[in-house]
């Protein structure tokens, strides 16, 4: 079960403030030990914001957008080539970018041509 950082607080402060353990287990329903464990993160700053980092990619996805403008019909290899990585990043690069590299091809209509057992006889 999570806490919140102002339970936590107020569970170590109350504490602090003289009471004992018993009082504390009563009051707030914690044990010793989580006391303990509490006290040194928030001395430590462990329960500080964190804020969320951006991996460095690398692949820049701009880049990437820019050269598949430049050059749609350029294999995954040639991408890769230029942005120094595998093909395979390179295509989930573009699958995160919601950028397809399938092409539909064209219908393509064969008339069947004639041979000799196909030839009616007469």
């Amino acid at each position: 079960m999570a806490y919140s950082i102002d339970f936590i607080r107020r569970a170590v402060a109350y504490k602090d403030e003289g009471h004992t353990f018993g009082q504390l287990r009563e009051a707030f329903g914690i044990p010793d030990v989580t006391y303990y464990d509490w006290k040194e993160k928030l001395k430590n700053g462990h329960f500080n914001a964190k804020t969320k980092r951006e991996r460095r990619r690398k692949i820049d996805k701009e880049a990437l957008k820019q050269a598949v403008a430049d050059n749609p019909d350029a294999f995954l290899r040639e991408y890769a080539e230029q942005f120094d990585c595998t093909p395979t990043a390179v295509f989930y690069a573009l699958e995160s970018l919601g950028i397809t590299r399938k092409k539909k091809p064209s219908p393509i209509t064969k008339k069947a041509k004639p041979n000799a057992l196909s030839i009616p006889r007469e």
